[in-house]
C-alpha cells in the first residue's frame, strides 16, 4: 500500500486508468486509402489519459502514482521506463501475462489534429487489487477499468480525497461515477443518458474554445489562450493532470481551470507530449 512519502506541501496525486504504448508518426500529409508516406517524426513513449495526466502532475512539482495494468512483458517495460523518466510511481494492476494496449497515432503536421488507433482499454483486469486512497491529495479517474475506477472512487469518498473525473466519452461505468465525483470534467463530445447530477463542479472543454464550469451552483468560463498549434495530442490530458494538481493544492476551481487552460495550450505548442513536460521541468 502507497504512503505520503514527503512533507504535506508537496501534493501527492492518484491516477487510476489507462496505461499504453503510444507509437507517433507526424507527417506532411495523411496518406491516402491504400497508400504511404513517409513520417516526419517518430515518437514512442508511454501514453494513456491516466498516464499523461500523471506525468503533468509530476512535472509540476506533485508526487504521482499510477495505478494501472502494465505488466512485465516487453510493452510494460517500455511503459516502466517512461513512468521512471516522468518521475511516477507505479501500482501494477496487471494480472499475469497481461500486455498493455498500443495506441497507432498519426499527427498532421500542418493543423496538429491527429488520429488515433488503439485496442484502448480492452483487455483490462476484470478484478484488480484494492486501491487505497489514504495519503492522497487528489484522485483522478479516467474511467478506463470499471472494477479499479469503482474501487479507486470509493476508496476517494471515505478517505474524504476530492476525485477529478476524465470523461472523454461515454462509458457505462460512469453511470456509477458521476454522481459520486467531486469535479468532472467532459469534452464537448460526451453525452451522457441521463442528466448529471452530485459532482460539485462540471467543466466542459471545447479545444480551442473557452471552458464552461458549473461549480458550487455558480457558472463561468475559464478562456484558453491562443498559441500556434504545433500538435494537439494529450493536450486534454495536461488540462486534467493541471486542474488536478491546482486542486490538491487548495486552489478554487476558476482559478484551478485558468491554470490547467494554460498549461493545455502551451503543450500545443510542442510535438507530443514528452517534449512539453521536458520544458516544464526545466522552468521549474
Amino acid at each position: 500500500m502507497w504512503r505520503r512519502r514527503v512533507g504535506r506541501d508537496t501534493p501527492q496525486g492518484l491516477f487510476v486508468g489507462l496505461a499504453t504504448v503510444d507509437v507517433i508518426q507526424r507527417v506532411d500529409e495523411l496518406p491516402r486509402p491504400n497508400a504511404k508516406v513517409t513520417a516526419m517524426r517518430q515518437d514512442v513513449a508511454g501514453g494513456g489519459p491516466a498516464l499523461n495526466a500523471a506525468a503533468t502532475f509530476a512535472a509540476l512539482g506533485g508526487v504521482a502514482v499510477l495505478a494501472a495494468p502494465v505488466g512485465d512483458g516487453p510493452l510494460g517495460h517500455l511503459i516502466r521506463d517512461d513512468l521512471r523518466r516522468c518521475a511516477v510511481e507505479l501500482i501494477d494492476l496487471a494480472s499475469h501475462g497481461f500486455e498493455p494496449p498500443v495506441s497507432a497515432i498519426t499527427v498532421d503536421a500542418h493543423t496538429g489534429d491527429r488520429q488515433i488507433v488503439s485496442y484502448d482499454g480492452s483487455g483490462y483486469p476484470d478484478v484488480v487489487p484494492t486501491i487505497s486512497a489514504d495519503g492522497f491529495d487528489v484522485v483522478l479517474l479516467d474511467g478506463h477499468g470499471p472494477a479499479a475506477a469503482r474501487s479507486a472512487l470509493t476508496a476517494a469518498v471515505a478517505a474524504g480525497v476530492p476525485t477529478v473525473l476524465d470523461a472523454g466519452r461515454w462509458r457505462p461505468v460512469f453511470a456509477d461515477l458521476l454522481p459520486r465525483a467531486t469535479h468532472v470534467i467532459c469534452s464537448a463530445d460526451f453525452i451522457a443518458p441521463e442528466p448529471i447530477s452530485g459532482p460539485r463542479t462540471v467543466a466542459v472543454s471545447d479545444g480551442a474554445g473557452p471552458i464552461r464550469y458549473v461549480t458550487d451552483g455558480v457558472a463561468g468560463t475559464a478562456p484558453v489562450p491562443s498559441v500556434a498549434v504545433i500538435d494537439t495530442l494529450g493536450a486534454g490530458d495536461v488540462l486534467h493532470g493541471a486542474f488536478a494538481a491546482a486542486i490538491a493544492r487548495g486552489a478554487a476551481v476558476p482559478e484551478a481551470l485558468h491554470s490547467a487552460a494554460g498549461h493545455a495550450s502551451d503543450k500545443c505548442r510542442h510535438p507530443g507530449v514528452r517534449e512539453w513536460l521536458d520544458t516544464v521541468r526545466r522552468t521549474r
